[in-house]
């Protein structure tokens, strides 16, 4: 079963109340109308976490930033005005959790892990533009709490060098392709790494952190066999804020986490055989071994007598030897299936 996360990140602009409110989008059920399933809703959401004394340097938070999503004057105030403090976090962890939702957290410094003093996030996440942020790995893994990488902005040994330093403490770790570019052009996602993830780290976890818009690129990842999804969320596409217009409103949650679940119920066994509930139609479609003409009471059947019609509960013709050479108990006519009781 796909492990699916539905990031909040910082789309709650500021609110503790927005942030619920996305929450309550992803906390219900999924219902199939067509054939009436109840299907498995997402499994976690996920929020960023920043410390911004450890954030940016000075002249990047004193930094001028105008422009449609801006939240202050300076990218600083910008930055600060949609940071949650610990006990917010705590209040949205506590929230997801009524509904038995599992909480990542995305944790961007060392100064982030006071949250811990509050609750224990079921999962860290590592943002992609940390995974060369080796000491915050460091102390990331010393909580031994299970780790999330994204590969968003990393090569091979990007990614070797952060395992390395993770496994010293736990192999707890998932590994997530990831193109930092929001939104993913379809040419520049990749999806194949998946498979050279899976090949080369098949100890982990393998799964995929979608930045593309729509469903389609998230159900292929699972199709190539991505067992977590990652995907940005919101309450409305057209609210103010860089990760909107690449995340999924309420109704395009409820598709993907639909088509997801209905994927995964399609996969079945690698086997082939007569699905029960193919029964039916197979007795009413498939072809039995019928006459071809009338033919006489005491009449010795051959191949010329016979051809194939539906429906398919009599002889089939792979079953021709039990019917050619046997003699006609009664009268038969034209176009009609032959039946055990009918030959002697």
């Amino acid at each position: 079963m796909t492990y699916i996360i539905g990031e909040i990140g910082q789309n709650h602009n500021g609110s503790v109340d927005i942030a619920k409110l996305i929450v309550d989008a992803v906390a219900h059920p999924i219902k199939e109308e067509l054939f009436g399933y109840e299907l498995k809703r997402m499994d976690a959401v996920k929020l960023t976490k920043r410390d911004l004394k450890q954030e940016l340097s000075a002249s990047q938070m004193a930094a001028p930033y105008n422009n449609s999503n801006s939240f202050g004057a300076t990218y600083g105030e910008h930055r600060e005005k949609l940071e949650l403090n610990d006990e917010q976090h705590f209040e949205i962890y506590k929230y997801a959790k009524s509904f038995g939702l599992e909480f990542v957290e995305t944790l961007c410094a060392t100064g982030c892990l006071s949250i811990l003093r509050y609750f224990t996030p079921d999962k860290l996440k590592v943002a992609s533009r940390d995974l060369t942020n080796l000491p915050l790995l460091s102390a990331l893994a010393e909580t031994s709490i299970p780790i999330i990488l994204s590969t968003g902005m990393a090569g091979k040994k990007e990614l070797d060098d952060a395992i390395e330093v993770i496994s010293k403490y736990h192999n707890d770790i998932s590994i997530l392709h990831c193109v930092s570019e929001y939104p993913t052009k379809p040419e520049n996602v990749n999806l194949n790494t998946i498979r050279y993830l899976q090949k080369n780290y098949g100890k982990y976890v393998i799964g995929f952190s979608d930045h593309t818009i729509g469903i389609a690129t998230p159900l292929a990842a699972v199709a190539m066999g991505a067992q977590i999804i990652e995907k940005h969320i919101t309450l409305d596409r057209r609210m103010k804020g860089t990760d909107q217009k690449g995340s999924l409103g309420p109704d395009g949650i409820f598709r993907m986490v639909r088509d997801i679940r209905v994927f995964e119920m399609s996969l079945g066994k690698e086997e082939i055989f007569i699905e029960p509930s193919v029964m039916s139609s197979r007795v009413k479609l498939e072809r039995s071994i019928a006459t071809n003409k009338d033919l006489k009471k005491g009449h010795v059947i051959t191949e010329n007598d016979i051809h194939m019609l539906s429906p398919g509960d009599g002889f089939r013709w792979a079953e021709k030897d039990k019917v050619i050479g046997k003699t006609l108990l009664n009268d038969l006519s034209f176009n009609e299936i032959i039946y055990q009781k009918m030959i002697g």
